[in-house]
């Protein structure tokens, strides 16, 4: 539910698209994912397609989370469970804190439309140094499947109950000494 008296924070966001195949020119599930970042009132701060590689996708988060101008950094590709799908391995390199109920999540509306070949989507959340990392499928019906039905509500601080907005100023209080 969004509550109307409550103001909206846009944050900033950053896609990852992985893909061995995909360039500027072919990226709609990119193209997909930054249109709605942009209609929910966010600011897409930086997008780049990186290969199917651990250690590429690895430093590509690494280099997001140390800027502090971006709060939450989306993947799209790599979730599947081929030879080089890796997304989820470059993921648990990273990660402080695993959001279990994102993928969970996915998953369950994903079957709803696709049944049980939602057992091939390895699709996680997460957190590490304040910045929420969220890796989805590489298709464009994935893509729209998490944006629409999860992400644009979480990253909405009007949503209620709850929603992570709210929790970002708490994200790095494990580093603060008393």
């Amino acid at each position: 539910m969004i509550d109307e008296t409550r103001t909206f924070l846009p944050v900033n966001i950053a896609i990852i698209t992985v893909s061995d195949t995909r360039d500027a020119s072919n990226d709609t599930s990119g193209d997909t994912l930054a249109k709605r970042i942009k209609e929910a009132g966010h600011n897409l701060i930086d997008r780049k397609i990186v290969k199917d590689d651990a250690g590429l996708i690895e430093a590509q988060l690494r280099a997001w989370i140390a800027d502090t101008n971006i709060d939450v950094v989306i993947t799209t590709g790599g979730t599947g469970i081929t030879g080089r799908d890796v997304t989820p391995e470059a993921f648990s390199r990273v990660l402080e804190k695993t959001i279990e109920g994102f993928g969970e999540l996915f998953r369950m509306l994903s079957y709803q439309k696709i049944g049980t070949s939602t057992i091939q989507s390895r699709a996680i959340g997460g957190v590490a140094g304040g910045t929420y990392l969220f890796a989805l499928p590489g298709s464009t019906g994935a893509v729209k499947d998490g944006w629409d039905d999860i992400l644009k509500f979480q990253l909405d601080s009007r949503h209620r109950p709850c929603n992570l907005v709210e929790l970002m100023p708490r994200l790095l209080e494990h580093l603060r000494t008393q």
